[in-house]
């Protein structure tokens, strides 16, 4: 499903590139493009809109101010020439601010971090305890965007998650997966009960671990090192377990 957009800028260049890079990235739909900020409070008040990317400084109205008359805020993307708006944009949970002239790779990051945020959103339940919703860990799943595609994936699949910067690495049976989002809000959002974080960079499953040895946990053919910093924890988990 695509998610759909509208262009503020105006900017006819400006605006053109943009409409240029929308095209050239898959799952987006331009909706409108416009150049004049109060024609596109006035479409965005009557039509659903996914993500909307704004410029700042523009002649009827601030970028900023748009985002405040919008009742019903989409995702937001700011495309500015000056960085001294970043923190009034962020106060306002824009998603991403573009600093102009903008690239199409780092366009592309700002849709993925979009996309992110909208797949953490879609799945509320997902993020809670199996426990809490009387579900068996083996039927108990959650999603995971990589590139443009979204992956279903059986918690009980799952062999490790390693950190990557801004990304995840999900290491199932089957495949891996490379998604955009913080080890912080992944380790928050899986069951306490099968996962434990053994290191900053590294959570791994428990049915997953073959053997524990010298702070090391094996899984199939690689390694994980206990850090310091998870010993307690990690041995507390291991002794729960214990028959």
């Amino acid at each position: 499903m695509s998610l759909q957009c509208v262009l503020v800028e105006d900017e006819p260049l400006a605006r053109k590139l943009l409409q240029e890079y929308v095209s050239m990235t898959p799952g987006l739909e331009l909706l409108k493009a416009f150049g004049n900020p109060l024609e596109a409070l006035e479409f965005m008040r009557e039509n659903k809109v996914d993500l909307l990317f704004s410029d700042i400084q523009m002649k009827e109205i601030s970028g900023l101010t748009l985002l405040k008359l919008l009742k019903n805020k989409p995702q937001v993307v700011i495309t500015s020439a000056y960085s001294e708006y970043a923190l009034d944009g962020f106060e306002l949970d824009v998603t991403d601010y573009l600093l102009k002239p903008i690239t199409f790779e780092r366009f592309l990051k700002a849709v993925e971090k979009v996309n992110a945020r909208i797949a953490e959103k879609a799945r509320p339940l997902l993020n809670k305890p199996v426990q809490e919703r009387g579900r068996s860990a083996a039927d108990d799943f959650m999603f995971f965007k990589d590139g443009s595609k979204m992956f279903k994936v059986k918690l009980a699949d799952i062999l490790y998650i390693q950190g990557l910067k801004d990304y995840v690495k999900v290491v199932t049976k089957e495949k891996q997966i490379v998604s955009l989002q913080t080890m912080k809000s992944l380790e928050e959002s899986l069951p306490t009960d099968a996962f434990i974080r053994i290191h900053n960079s590294t959570i791994v499953s428990f049915d997953a671990i073959e053997e524990i040895e010298r702070e090391q946990v094996k899984i199939g053919k690689e390694y994980f090192s206990v850090s310091d910093s998870y010993k307690k924890a990690f041995k507390a988990f291991i002794e729960e377990k214990k028959p």
